[in-house]
């Protein structure tokens, strides 16, 4: 009898990276969870982060975001490596741009892998990569009039 690691479904896909962009529209966490559906799965996280009405102690007025014309390309780099560390099912994540408001999603990422462990740590990985590595910048404006650039993801 094979064991559960023969089965193909425990393996990762040939071609996991279904999504991946830079957008100055609305994100949607359903469209990105719709792309990483895969009946192998038995796992799929999702990460959402929202913009919030404070940072460092001070209230957040306004919010823009800006990117190097490469992060797209980083985006799927960076990808490309999660996917071969984990057993990836499916892989994709969206960034916004642009000028937010307090509650507007910046980011929308999920990974489905054949069991939750590997999705959890995968998504993790994702996300703490894209942030530290992608060329995108946040640009915040604080209630008492001082501002500040913080390379974000």
């Amino acid at each position: 009898m094979a064991t559960t690691n023969d089965h193909p479904g425990e393996q990762a896909a040939q071609d996991p990276i279904k999504l991946i962009g830079i957008r100055d529209s609305a994100l949607s966490p359903d469209e990105v969870f719709r792309a990483v559906g895969d009946d192998a799965a038995g796992g799929t996280a999702l990460f959402v982060g929202t913009v919030r009405n404070h940072d460092g102690g001070a209230d957040v007025e306004e919010l823009g975001y800006s990117c190097h014309p490469s992060a797209e390309a980083e985006m799927r780099r960076i990808a490309e490596k999660v996917a071969a560390e984990f057993p990836v099912r499916a892989l994709a994540a969206v960034h916004r741009v642009g000028d937010l408001r307090v509650g507007d999603l910046a980011v929308v990422v999920a990974v489905s892998c054949p069991h939750r462990g590997e999705a959890f740590e995968a998504c993790r990985k994702l996300i703490d990569d894209l942030k530290h590595e992608v060329p995108i910048w946040k640009h915040q404006k604080f209630s008492d009039g001082t501002e500040e650039w913080v390379g974000a993801c």
